[in-house]
């Protein structure tokens, strides 16, 4: 019985909960093709996280699982599965993986930028008005600050905030 030759394929993987780079680490060492998207959140001056990976929990590895690479990725520490579907391994679109590597920048980031709209009702996340919802008067200037109007001591009041911390999706500059 001949095997035919079965090309590598992008496969989606789970990993254990926020063990992707150890992942990422993991089958590199076993010499496996990886993409691991992380977004680059803008400065806020705080010690919050400015990378963060764009889909938590998942990475991308490039392999033929007819061969010993599928059990080298599924067996690897910090790796959960790979997304199945019907008990099937599904491989990824490779256009996709090629579309979220050309956004990255050279340190392989994906810069962010923020998807705030004009009358958003959003929710704050830190800073002196953490925990209090505004809608947003101003999208988000040079400096990376947004206008809110805030409701305080029962009036409407008007606040400039850092982007930062409003609690909204964060989406890649090119997207």
């Amino acid at each position: 019985m001949s095997e035919h030759p079965v090309e590598r394929q992008w496969y989606t993987v789970y990993s254990k909960p926020q063990k992707e780079e150890f992942a990422q680490l993991q089958l590199r060492l076993k010499g496996l093709e990886v993409f691991l998207p992380k977004l680059l959140l803008p400065n806020c001056g705080t010690k919050r996280k400015r990378i963060v990976p764009l889909f938590p929990n998942y990475l991308f590895a490039r392999i033929n699982i007819h061969s010993a690479e599928y059990g080298y990725t599924i067996w690897s520490p910090g790796v959960k599965r790979i997304v199945s579907f019907n008990g099937s391994p599904a491989p990824m679109d490779s256009d996709i993986v090629d579309y979220l590597m050309k956004q990255t920048n050279t340190e392989g980031l994906i810069p962010a930028r923020s998807n705030l709209r004009v009358g958003q009702e959003i929710r704050i996340d830190g800073g002196p008005f953490d925990g209090l919802t505004g809608i947003i008067q101003e999208p988000p200037n040079a400096k990376g600050r947004v206008k809110v109007l805030l409701r305080l001591l029962n009036r409407p009041t008007k606040a400039e905030i850092p982007v930062e911390l409003v609690n909204s999706g964060w989406v890649g500059a090119n997207a």
